[in-house]
């Protein structure tokens, strides 16, 4: 083969470029998205220096680039980076997928032709956002009642998005007990240790087996101790203190043999989803499963479902982290441990894991989804939004402000491609 017959070989394959400079949790719920556009092409994913041996293992098959993103200050910041992206500059994307909202994404998207960008762009001085992520966005406003999955967000970026099926595998037990991941980002969301010991003590019970794995960064040994101190004498044998301990590859290999990840809402929640591994989340504060809750057949949440929820973390909370005690109550441990009832302690619902044509959905099997029925209205409608088939979706609420006259005249409806 000569040299032409190479280069006509190379360009017949279309390269994408995904930008994803957000956090753990982000990196593994761009995955819809890119095993969309494996099928049709080549992939490379930018993400944050840190995340990128992460990034090598979850993802093979993708191209990842490194940049210096979070971390990283003071003069020598423009050169780093500019060193970073001397290999990624020389390929001529078909596409490039900009998915966060961010001063470093929009200066990323002025790199490259504001036709080829997708998501959040940069057009003479200007920051674009696309119809697709601004309509998102304006969703927000009613939490409570709408929310679609991060990972659908991001995958019907696609022209041709994956199954939501066919994303993560069906939840199963590994037999190597069970993984506790001990704070998430924002402490509101987590529980402290004398409400989060009595769920795990019922997990045990439910799964039958240990040993029980703390997980999480070096700041948390101490509620770690906390934890194993509060737990029954008969499993502080079965503890193993793992906290602050493990890099991306040991926390991989460790999470992969669990029977069951108890967790907020976390990067390590959404790596037990990736791999299979059956999850018991516990949402509250500004977490909301229909939004952020584990990707796949086979997990629970539990959901705070006060008035309030979900709430903005960075306001302060006028009734003390309420929503937090309702994990202790015996109706919810008594489910935790096994001895599923309907009836559950008012402000909580436990919600499992499915899907629907749009993706994935939470469906309270106790307790009670009281926006429910406003819920599935706002799906069909989204999903005509988005172009895809609901055969079994529900009317549309007309009382509803969830869509303007104008967000129906096309190319408004095609995803984020309105400027084609």
């Amino acid at each position: 083969m000569n040299s032409g017959d190479s280069d006509m070989r190379g360009q017949s394959v279309p390269k994408y470029l995904v930008i994803q400079l957000a956090r753990f949790g982000d990196l593994l719920q761009t995955k819809r998205l890119l095993r969309s556009l494996q099928l049709g092409g080549e992939v490379h994913l930018l993400v944050d220096s840190s995340l990128k041996a992460l990034a090598d293992i979850v993802y093979p098959g993708t191209q990842v680039h490194g940049i210096a993103a979070h971390g990283t200050h003071g003069p020598d910041i423009l050169a780093q980076v500019h060193e970073d992206l001397g290999g990624v500059m020389e390929l001529d994307f078909h596409r490039v997928y900009n998915l966060n909202f961010s001063g470093p994404s929009f200066a990323l998207a002025g790199m490259f032709s504001c036709s080829a960008v997708r998501g959040y762009r940069w057009h003479h001085g200007q920051r674009l956002v696309d119809s697709w992520p601004d309509q998102v966005m304006r969703w927000t406003r009613a939490r409570a009642l709408t929310g679609l999955n991060l990972i659908d967000v991001w995958g019907l970026y696609a022209e041709q998005p994956v199954l939501p099926e066919l994303v993560n595998p069906d939840a199963a037990p590994r037999g190597g007990g069970i993984g506790v991941v001990m704070a998430g980002q924002n402490a509101r969301r987590s529980l402290p240790a004398g409400i989060l010991a009595p769920l795990v003590q019922a997990a045990f019970g439910r799964v039958g087996r240990g040993p029980i794995y703390l997980l999480g960064a070096g700041g948390e040994r101490r509620a770690a101790k906390e934890l194993a101190a509060l737990l029954p004498a008969m499993l502080r044998g079965e503890v193993r203190d793992l906290v602050g301990r493990t890099g991306w590859q040991e926390l991989h290999d460790t999470v992969s043999g669990l029977d069951l990840v108890i967790s907020p809402d976390t990067g390590t929640m959404h790596l037990a989803a990736h791999l299979g591994v059956p999850v018991l989340a516990f949402f509250l504060s500004s977490a909301w499963c229909h939004e952020t809750g584990p990707y796949g057949r086979g997990h629970l949440v539990l959901q705070a479902t006060q008035e309030c929820a979900p709430c903005l973390e960075t306001a302060s909370c006028p009734h003390g982290i309420s929503c937090r005690r309702v994990f202790g109550d015996p109706s919810v441990l008594r489910h935790v441990s096994g001895h599923t009832t309907r009836e559950l302690a008012p402000g909580c619902a436990i919600m499992a894991s499915g899907f629907d044509e749009l993706g994935l959905t939470f469906t309270a099997v106790a307790g009670t989804d009281p926006a429910a029925a406003r819920r599935k209205a706002f799906r069909a409608m989204a999903a005509a939004y988005a172009g895809v088939r609901m055969p079994d979706s529900a009317e549309f609420l007309p009382e509803e402000d969830w869509m303007r006259e104008r967000d129906w005249m096309l190319p408004q409806t095609l995803r984020g491609r309105a400027h084609d």
